[in-house]
């Protein structure tokens, strides 16, 4: 743990920080596999707003 020694001899502790790493950008399948999501996604919340409104 990486511990520091305030004024006065109080211990201050730290997390360790998390190994940094650069995002890849989404290659072309990722992507079409995103869009796919979003509309399914899209269509679900559609569906349910729907029903919601015809059982209202």
């Amino acid at each position: 743990m990486p511990y520091t020694t305030e004024d006065g001899g109080r211990l201050n502790n730290f997390a360790k920080e998390p190994k940094m790493y650069t995002a890849d950008t989404p290659s072309s399948t990722e992507k079409r596999n995103y869009f796919v999501l979003g509309a399914l996604g899209l269509g679900l919340v559609l569906g349910v707003m729907a029903i919601a409104f015809v059982v209202s």
